[in-house]
């Protein structure tokens, strides 16, 4: 049995007791989140559109972490123009700890 959930721009395959990491959330360690289930699968039987009307998957922050670390560089020759850059992104970690589906 997994579900399909929205988060954020993307879309994450989940079931039960799996940690998946996320875009960062804004809610603390601890706080229970629910998602909106865009598809549904338990074996041979599979729920998508409007029948999944009022299910949920709920979920627990458990906590966070940082992705790799991007380094760039931009350089345009005969002008001495140059601009170093980083960035490293931020991800929140979540176990999935409910599956209700009202089909």
């Amino acid at each position: 049995m997994y579900a399909v959930i929205r988060i954020g721009s993307s879309q994450e395959r989940v079931s039960e007791g799996q940690v998946v990491r996320v875009d960062l959330r804004p809610e603390e360690i601890d706080t229970e989140i629910t998602f909106v289930p865009v598809l549904f699968v338990d074996g041979d039987k599979v729920v998508a559109g409007p029948a999944l009307k009022g299910s949920t998957v709920t979920a627990k922050i458990i906590g966070g972490e940082k992705g790799p670390k991007i380094r760039g560089l931009t350089y345009k020759a005969k002008a001495i123009q140059r601009r170093r850059w980083g960035h490293r992104q931020h991800y929140s970690t979540v176990e999935i700890t409910k599956i209700s589906v009202n089909a």
